[in-house]
């Protein structure tokens, strides 16, 4: 992908989608700005990336919901020309089971977390006329489901934030554009099939049966969603802005089971 010696900040980076990011970054050469709130995982997969791929990976462990810990990131690195905003954990269920505090914890980290670098980094790069800006959100907003009402309203906005300034970054140079993954085999969403699991069948760990209503019959991979980021990085995607792409294997058009 020519990305070779280019810097890219990757939130949510210890585990999931965001390491699976960070690896095909480390693969193409680049510097790694690796982020997420477990220090020891977070610095155990660094250094597996580094032994596997001969980069430079730097490692901050922060809690990205608070304003602090995003002033310690920005201050730490100012400047980089990908960002992949990755790091969530919305809480499923409905109106009812999700209380205000839970809610906004989650938004907190996802949704103004995504803004507030989103902010600090856009104009950065508006100083170089160029970067590129990477929001991993997810389908959910595609389809909203009052079951997992805070992540499906979060995502829509998170949707329309990168739709909107995707549009408008091309003026000074630099692009904003989505990937919607669909349901990705990781902890996350065996954590939230296991609930499901429980509440329709009566056994969490019957989670895979559920599976069977999915495109091909599975979740996708993490390794299924990371080759997108990087070509959507890469200068082979300079003309796309403002526009999501969608890794879900048309479940999101699908009718319900």
């Amino acid at each position: 992908m020519n990305l070779k010696g280019r810097t890219v900040l990757i939130t949510g980076a210890s585990k999931g989608i965001g390491l699976s990011v960070a690896q095909w970054f480390g693969r193409e050469g680049c510097h790694l700005r690796l982020v997420a709130r477990s220090k020891e995982m977070l610095e155990r997969e660094a250094e597996a990336i580094r032994q596997a791929s001969k980069v430079e990976v730097q490692t901050l462990a922060l809690d990205l919901s608070l304003d602090a810990s995003r002033k310690k990131l920005m201050e730490a690195w100012p400047d980089v020309d990908v960002l992949v905003n990755n790091a969530g954990d919305i809480p499923a269920g409905s109106i009812d089971d999700v209380d205000d505090a839970a809610w906004r914890a989650g938004w907190d980290l996802k949704v103004f977390g995504y803004i507030a670098l989103t902010r600090f980094y856009i104009n950065r790069m508006k100083l170089k006329k160029k970067g590129v800006i990477i929001n991993i959100i997810g389908s959910a907003g595609e389809r909203p489901s009052a079951g997992y009402i805070a992540g499906a309203m979060g995502n829509l906005s998170l949707m329309g934030f990168t739709v909107a300034l995707g549009a408008e970054s091309p003026s000074y140079g630099v692009r904003v554009v989505g990937v919607n993954p669909g349901p990705i085999l990781t902890d996350r969403v065996v954590k939230l099939s296991g609930k499901k699991a429980q509440q329709q069948l009566g056994d969490a760990t019957r989670y895979k049966e559920l599976f069977k209503t999915y495109p091909f019959g599975r979740p996708g991979t993490v390794d299924e969603v990371s080759p997108m980021v990087v070509l959507l990085a890469s200068d082979h995607s300079a003309y796309t802005s403002g526009t999501i792409i969608s890794i879900h294997g048309g479940l999101s058009n699908r009718p319900p089971h």
